[in-house]
């Protein structure tokens, strides 16, 4: 099968029979009273991958990292860690260290003394201890910052001194929730490749809780996305994002369109939508979806073209006027109001910097997209 999206690295176990999980929740269950916050899931985690678990808040993403921590314990099922059961073993003991997005650091110590406390509780010798500080400190570039205490320090670096402490027990894993929640926009997007390039040097098993679909996409291996202590999806970033397994993936994860309707035909060559609307849309698979079934083709704004004619070579072109205009820059977001009064969203990239009588308010317009532009969903 042919990989959507760029791939970051040659590196997918999970696509390997014989490749065994570093990480598993088997079957496992978590409840507090009456309220179930983790349902009968199963997940697999292999060695070295950076993972992510995506969801809104009250998904179970957190309760999932806080048994892996052993900070609760599953109400059913297990949890294993290169084969070995967690159960009864208590965080201490376990080959497993969790940032916190309060980042947890200890006020009245200096910067190299935060990232040795944890060190110094093991017991580790005072040169060795000395190696492993200044190995964090080059690894994190705070350097020049050795002497400093917390509050002499920006939000970013903070970040960075968290991270240097968590990492300098060489975890089997490193558990971060929510670990760029409390940066500014700029600053957590530079340091999302800080601990993309980081995990990489370490070659320690990262995995991630985050309500930032941007966050999960950008340093994930695989995306698990949750929702009411289930799983709906596991796959790539790429793989979420253009070939979602539902309804409620694709509108979770970016924006998206959707065309509900009837199969009206599945053969070898395309597949045929007759949507509610009235417009008949081709594609080029419905996969196994059978003729008469409900189903919804979802699609992307990026993948549909806004014209104030209809395109000659367009297989899928509906009529309708222009309803809003957001001009973004790098893009310009078109909402078209269709005539049965579905609002599509498409985007277009403002490649170059002036646009020939552009289209506006009001204006008549035709959208269009290829027949493999988009899924057909039947859940």
């Amino acid at each position: 099968m042919k990989s959507l999206g760029s791939i970051r690295r040659d590196f997918a176990p999970w696509s390997d029979p014989d490749a065994k999980p570093y990480i598993q929740f088997d079957n496992v269950t978590k409840r507090f009273g009456d309220f179930t916050a983790v349902n009968k899931l199963s997940l697999a985690v292999f060695e070295r991958e950076f993972f992510a678990l995506l969801g809104a808040s009250g998904c179970g993403k957190s309760t999932l990292l806080r048994m892996l921590a052993g900070f609760e314990e599953p109400s059913e099922g297990r949890i294993l860690l290169d084969g070995q059961d967690l159960a009864g073993i208590p965080p201490y003991r376990r080959p497993v260290n969790m940032m916190f997005q309060s980042y947890a650091l200890f006020p009245h110590m200096t910067v190299e003394a935060n990232i040795a406390f944890g060190l110094k509780q093991e017991g580790m010798a005072r040169a060795e201890i000395e190696k492993r500080v200044t190995e964090m400190l080059r690894l994190v570039k705070l350097e020049q910052f050795a002497r400093r205490k917390p509050h002499q320090l920006s939000g970013g670096q903070r970040q960075r001194v968290a991270l240097a402490r968590s990492v300098a027990k060489r975890p089997k894993v490193l558990l971060l929730d929510e670990p760029l929640g409390a940066l500014d926009k700029k600053l957590r997007e530079e340091t999302q490749f800080e601990l993309m390039d980081l995990q990489q040097d370490l070659g320690l098993t990262f995995v991630v809780v985050t309500h930032d679909q941007e966050e999960a996409m950008t340093m994930a291996d695989r995306i698990a996305i949750l929702d009411k202590g289930e799983v709906m999806q596991v796959a790539t970033p790429a793989e979420v994002y253009e070939a979602p397994s539902s309804r409620f993936v694709a509108g979770f994860v970016g924006n998206v369109n959707m065309f509900d309707g009837k199969l009206a035909r599945n053969g070898k060559e395309n597949a045929r939508i007759a949507a509610n609307g009235g417009a008949e849309i081709i594609v080029d698979s419905a996969g196994d979806a059978l003729p008469g079934a409900e189903v919804s083709f979802a699609i992307r704004p990026e993948k549909i073209r806004v014209s104030s004619t209809r395109p000659t070579d367009a297989v899928n072109a509906i009529e309708g006027e222009i309803y809003d205009v957001a001009y973004l820059g790098d893009m310009t977001v078109y909402h078209v109001k269709l005539d049965d009064g579905q609002v599509i969203k498409a985007s277009t990239l403002n490649a170059a910097r002036i646009i020939d009588d552009p289209l506006t308010w009001n204006d008549r317009a035709w959208i269009s997209f290829r027949p493999d532009a988009g899924v057909v969903l039947t859940r």
